[in-house]
């Protein structure tokens, strides 16, 4: 019998104890596939008496996740710890020192240290298998990096934060406000008891440097990407959105574009027909765009025990088949160091929503700041009239350039008429 593929889990959380948990499960079907055994036979983890709903008898187990890297009878080290430092950080250096092949669902890891990694495992030949860190059971990884091999890519985009997308999905279904479904979400388990990472975009940035790199060929690049997250996006928002025939969703988007590379994670409108518009709650899409394949999209559920357990030993059948593929999708050495976009190079078209005093000449007022910046509009919407009072005023804007609508904002925010901070959300074609 081939000697099973032997496995150290470093993490016993949600995605560590689902692997053990599914390799047990579909054993058979996984030696099958893997043309020998997976066997789990080392873990670390913090607490050793919480209950996991698993039995751990029979393994060995290390108080310090770095000793798995020494441990002689491990082939794989699998990272479930979690954080761009600190224990995951370390341990994932000592594996590929130790010659050891390494999984991990770290995204923040990879975003972050990615490019250093990459060229250590290359110099010691061993896997650095990440298919779960980025939309939990969907196989992006695969999908932008194999799959689509031979395409020059365009775009990739996504849904990337299954939380956001809940809340945003929740506030349109129910019209309820950001904070009130928060923290209806963190007591569901929808979100963290600190939700900053998600709420803010950070978790779905670190997700699309990682895309970015391996859809155009270059060095991982987390800096680069411009970060804007939900907490602004309010009940009205969403409602006049739909009015207008859009819906909000918290996007990541990396494109070609002349000059270099644009990598960007907001909250966006798209046209409620788009495929992307309808994927709501907790589920997650990714699309890519290639010169070849034209456009393709890959939705599913983007964490969760099943979903990421399910990327993790996708990694691990390959590994055991003796499958290996660099880490970005080509050697380091051949990797394009493109330029990063700023932001204001954006051009694209805008949502604008004022809130404004109803009195003559404020609507003359804001569109002489709209004109002085060559801004054109498509449409204007003012909702109901109130004489003296605040009332919403929307101004839907033709292609124009970031900088262009960041200035006449500044200007608008100004005007005595304008009661509180404009809102502005992109709109997207996607």
């Amino acid at each position: 019998m081939t000697r099973p593929l032997a496995i150290a889990i470093a993490g016993l959380g949600t995605v560590g104890a689902g692997t053990v948990n599914l390799l047990r499960a579909n054993a058979d079907l996984i030696a099958a596939r893997a043309g020998r055994p997976i066997a789990v036979t080392a873990v670390s983890a913090r607490d050793r008496a919480r209950d996991r709903g698993i039995p751990l008898g029979g393994l060995r187990w290390y108080e310090d996740p770095v000793a798995l890297a020494a441990d002689p009878q491990v082939d794989v080290v699998v990272e479930c710890i979690g954080g761009s430092d600190g224990p995951a950080k370390a341990l994932v250096e000592a594996a590929i020192a130790a010659g050891k092949h390494v999984v991990t669902a770290n995204k923040a890891l990879l975003a972050v240290h990615g490019a250093a990694l990459a060229e250590a495992a290359e110099a010691k030949g061993t896997a650095l298998a990440f298919e779960a860190s980025v939309a939990g059971g969907i196989p992006a990884i695969k999908a932008v990096r194999e799959g689509l091999a031979a395409n020059r890519i365009q775009r990739v985009a996504g849904i990337l934060n299954g939380t956001c997308n809940y809340i945003l999905t929740t506030m349109r279904e129910q019209k309820r406000e950001f904070a009130e479904v928060l923290a209806e979400a963190q007591k569901l388990g929808y979100a963290e008891a600190d939700p900053s990472f998600d709420i803010d975009g950070i978790d779905a940035a670190h997700k699309l440097a990682i895309l970015a790199a391996l859809a155009f060929g270059r060095p991982v690049d987390f800096p680069a990407v411009h970060v804007e997250g939900i907490r602004e996006v309010s009940a009205l928002d969403i409602s006049l959105a739909e009015e207008l025939g859009y819906r909000i969703k918290l996007l990541g988007i990396a494109k070609r574009e002349e000059g270099g590379i644009s990598t960007r994670v907001h909250p966006c409108m798209v046209p409620v027909n788009a495929p992307i518009a309808r994927v709501d709650g907790v589920f997650n899409a990714v699309v890519a765009e290639g010169d070849a394949v034209g456009r393709v999209m890959m939705e599913g559920r983007g964490a969760g025990a099943g979903p990421t357990a399910s990327a993790v030993v996708a990694d691990l059948v390959d590994i055991a088949r003796g499958r290996f593929t660099p880490v970005w999708g080509a050697a380091s050495a051949a990797l394009a160091p493109e330029a990063s976009l700023p932001m204001d190079r954006h051009v694209g078209a805008y949502y604008l929503r004022l809130m404004v005093v109803d009195r003559p000449g404020v609507i003359a007022d804001v569109t002489g700041v709209l004109r002085d910046n060559a801004i054109s509009l498509e449409s204007m919407l003012q909702r109901g009239r109130a004489p003296g009072e605040a009332v919403p005023v929307v101004l839907t804007t033709h292609e124009t350039r970031e900088s262009s609508v960041r200035a006449a904002l500044a200007r608008i925010a100004s005007l005595d008429a304008v009661v509180e901070k404009p809102a502005l959300i992109r709109i997207e074609s996607l």
